[in-house]
């Protein structure tokens, strides 16, 4: 690391390295994890700091947790430029970039109130993913920008 750079956030023991988030997504990251602060997680976040790649980014490091696949699936929605670094003994030991899936169930709220996902019907949500966002597999609505609004929270 030469004098004009510095590490902002410090490095973790053990757990999963969210680099390459759009810039502004990070608070969407968290929430799709479901980190609010009250469970006491260890979690660094950087928000907009500068990026070779993207021009600017987020970063969020959650220490002593790996992620699930559902969840990787989720977060290659609304950052998919991510990469997801798992690290054990302050080592990366495996590192990849998200890949989104074809389809997504049960974790996005379709904005259609006459869907029958909205209605109180046993039916997880199911979202066909596209180039340009996601279409639900029951009504054809089509959710181009914002998705994170749409994630449903556990």
């Amino acid at each position: 690391m030469s004098d004009t750079e510095e590490l902002r956030v410090s490095k973790i023991t053990q757990g999963t390295v969210i680099d390459h988030i759009t810039g502004g997504q990070a608070l969407n990251v968290l929430a799709i994890l479901g980190i609010d602060g009250s469970r006491g997680e260890e979690v660094s976040v950087g928000m907009n700091v500068p990026s070779d790649r993207l021009g600017r980014k987020d970063i969020v490091k959650v220490e002593g947790r790996e992620l699930s696949q559902n969840e990787v699936d989720v977060l290659s929605l609304i950052a998919p430029a991510a990469t997801i670094n798992i690290v054990r003994d302050y080592d990366v030991i495996e590192k990849h970039r998200v890949e989104r899936p074809e389809q997504v169930i049960g974790v996005l709220e379709c904005p259609n109130r006459n869907c029958i996902t909205t209605k109180d019907e046993p039916v997880d949500s199911h979202f066909d993913v596209l180039d340009e966002g996601v279409r639900c597999a029951y009504c054809d609505t089509i959710i181009r920008e914002n998705i994170a609004d749409h994630i449903q929270v556990e």
